[in-house]
């Protein structure tokens, strides 16, 4: 797992105001009918990169920052999904994400003491390779990779690295099936 602290108040400013930017376009992408090339925009809006025409995002589609999210192609997000992007996420080629799924790059300090100071924030990237399923409610905390051709099961909890090719499930998840 990949993690480092944020820290610096000038960067939560800047940060800020791209949120309350992007809040705005993801109450629109998400209360207004699109077409999907009008969804692409507004996505390609919120993230500050275009999508490929082959990605397809259900709504309601959620998300704090928004930059830092990179979609593949060929990608399959269901409903309902929560993407905390502050730290980063990628998302390969030919990827399915379940209804209610959560990838939270942010984390905050265990010492109370510097839990007060807002700005201090352990950010860790979720990076899902090339042709991962991760099943409905499944949670993906900072610092993770999916390897390629892995399954998340539904509901389950990944707190750390998953390897290419094998099937996690439970809280925390834990290797149940190897794919090779």
């Amino acid at each position: 797992m990949n993690t480092k602290q944020h820290t610096s108040a000038a960067d939560s400013e800047r940060m800020d105001a791209i949120v309350r930017d992007n809040e705005q376009l993801v109450f629109q992408l998400n209360h207004e009918q699109h077409s999907p090339a009008e969804a692409r925009s507004l996505l390609a809006k919120i993230t500050g990169h275009p999508l490929d025409p082959t990605t397809i995002v259900r709504l309601p589609w959620l998300t704090n920052y928004g930059h830092n999210t990179r979609f593949g192609k060929n990608d399959f997000i269901n409903i309902n999904t929560m993407f905390d992007d502050l730290g980063g996420i990628t998302i390969g080629d030919n990827v399915l994400i379940a209804p209610n799924v959560q990838l939270l790059t942010v984390n905050h300090p265990l010492d109370a003491i510097a839990r007060r100071d807002r700005h201090v924030l352990n950010l860790g990237p979720i990076v899902i390779e090339d042709d991962v399923w991760i099943g409905a409610g499944a949670t993906i905390t900072p610092g993770v990779t999916v390897g390629h051709g892995a399954v998340v099961a539904a509901a389950a909890v990944v707190t750390h690295d998953v390897a290419p090719n094998t099937v996690v499930a439970g809280v925390p998840a834990k290797m149940i099936q190897n794919l090779n």
